[in-house]
């Protein structure tokens, strides 16, 4: 029986347009890394699927990297670092396929390779483990794709990120937890304010996250918007938008579905999963 008291990976959809097509047609699952990951670590997300006919998924970005390992139809095996990306995600999934990814907290990351802000990565993909991290592990492409049992996929993550680092860093704890406050307080609405509230100036809190975040507090605060209004589009046919934009700190509903509709490609009550 498991541990009540163990944590358990996130659960909701936040991010994800259209997740119910998603898992439809796609093994998703979530693990949690090793306890002394879990500080810079949010989650592992595996996939897998094999499909008779392609789908196009679609992903709003979140505010942190990713360290992805892809088997894809037709290519060779590969691993990549994500940054944050900063428009709306398409991935085709088809054939037979297997992804395997490390989601690091805002913050989290920079431990693991030090020597560059975390910004110098931010709106990039495809980024070779070797240029980001100063030393791979062998064998980590065939660890974490080969097995079937998804534990060893995890266990073979765990053994990957141990071997890097991390490299302890109060500056990157800060940002963590600062990020943190963002995405769980909706009663952060402007920078000027939380800054001065954590004895900050705005300055010294955008240079902070520039170097261990990779994007700035105010994209987070109107991220973090955003996932919570795509959220509640994908369980609520019934959003009354202009209540939910003054619960996220819109000025009105107007700002709440520009926001939406730049950032999904579609206006919020246009949109509906499919």
């Amino acid at each position: 029986m498991a541990d009540a008291s163990e944590p358990a990976p996130r659960s909701d959809t936040k991010g994800i347009v259209d997740a119910a097509g998603l898992f439809a047609r796609a093994r998703f699952r979530r693990h949690l890394a090793a306890p002394a990951l879990r500080p810079y670590v949010e989650q592992y997300w595996l996939i897998d699927w094999d499909l008779p006919q392609p789908y196009a998924s679609h992903v709003v970005p979140h505010p942190s990297v990713n360290v992805v390992f892809q088997t894809l139809p037709g290519q060779e095996p590969f691993a990549e670092v994500a940054g944050i990306g900063l428009d709306l995600f398409t991935q085709k999934l088809e054939g037979r396929g297997r992804v395997c990814g490390v989601k690091f907290r805002p913050g989290g990351f920079r431990p693991f390779a030090p020597e560059h802000p975390v910004s110098a990565w931010t709106g990039r993909r495809m980024l070779p483990l070797e240029e980001v991290f100063a030393e791979v592990p062998d064998g980590a492409l065939d660890a974490v794709l080969t097995p079937d049992d998804e534990q060893a996929r995890v266990a073979a993550l765990d053994a990957f990120l141990l071997a890097i680092g991390p490299t302890p860093d109060p500056q990157a704890d800060l940002a963590t937890a600062l990020a943190e406050r963002i995405g769980t307080d909706r009663g952060i609405r402007r920078v000027s304010e939380f800054a001065r509230a954590e004895g900050m100036t705005v300055r010294t809190l955008q240079r902070l996250f520039s170097a261990y975040v990779g994007v700035g507090p105010k994209w987070l605060i109107l991220r973090h918007r955003i996932h919570e209004a795509l959220e509640r589009a994908e369980t609520d046919a019934e959003v009354d938008w202009a209540d939910l934009a003054a619960t996220l700190g819109y000025a009105d509903q107007a700002h709440l579905v520009r926001d939406f509709t730049t950032t999904v490609g579609v206006p919020p009550t246009a949109y509906a999963p499919h």
